[in-house]
């Protein structure tokens, strides 16, 4: 019988560097209040309409999904969206080597059977979560017992990024070893909430320090992951 190939380091490291890409891509869309398919990644930062409280936001937002420390000067030596993520990912672990997406997928087909209660042969591995009957309250069990099975610290908002079996298993099987856990999501969200907002009053303070010096960028950005935490 032929084995099915297994996944190169280099084909591994490849999947983890676009899967950076695309939540770096969702954190400034979010960011931006506009829907990821809109944001170009090799476009400047600057085009973006990016400034300081915004940047504030975004990195702490890519800080906080990913367990990095980012400065918010980053930005300036890495202007794109894809040139962040490049250097974001040069601050994880390698990917985990070893690990086939077809084995990743016959691990999560059963833990989901166990929990929808159904034969593994029974769900297609390309329809989507909800329609196998996986709720809100399901799919925290599921992501539970993914992290458990793979050490990792995902959060049910990844089932609305792979929104099926095949999808969930070609995302771990690329995902960087010791990625922070992403912010919360609903699962059934038509498009990902923004980060908390700032008062009227707060947003003209915070801007108006920066521009006075009394705070720098990066200090803004501490002020906001404090306010989100």
């Amino acid at each position: 019988m032929t084995s099915e190939p297994r996944t190169t380091w280099h084909e591994a490291s490849a999947g983890a560097t676009a899967d950076v890409l695309a939540q770096v891509t969702g954190e400034l869309a979010a960011v931006l209040r506009v829907e990821p398919a809109r944001i170009d990644p090799h476009r400047r930062f600057q085009a973006f309409g990016l400034d300081s409280i915004r940047t504030a936001e975004l990195v702490a937002a890519v800080n906080a999904r990913f367990g990095t420390g980012v400065m918010a000067a980053a930005l300036y030596d890495h202007p794109t969206p894809d040139a962040l993520a490049r250097h974001v990912r040069t601050l994880l672990p390698a990917p985990r080597a070893g690990r086939t997406e077809s084995e990743v997928r016959a691990t999560l087909r059963g833990q989901l059977a166990d929990i929808l209660r159904c034969d593994p042969r029974d769900i297609d591995p390309a329809v989507p979560f909800p329609q196998l009957g996986l709720d809100s309250l399901l799919a925290g069990e599921f992501v539970a017992r993914v992290n458990d099975a793979f050490g990792l610290c995902e959060r049910p908002a990844t089932l609305y990024d792979h929104r099926d079996l095949a999808a969930m298993a070609a995302h771990i099987a690329g995902v960087p070893a010791g990625a922070g856990p992403a912010a919360p999501r609903p699962v059934d969200a038509a498009v990902p909430p923004a980060p908390p907002a700032l008062t009227p009053d707060e947003v003209t303070a915070l801007l108006d320090a920066v521009r006075a010096d009394m705070l720098t960028v990066d200090e803004a950005t501490a002020l906001l992951a404090s306010r989100s935490a």
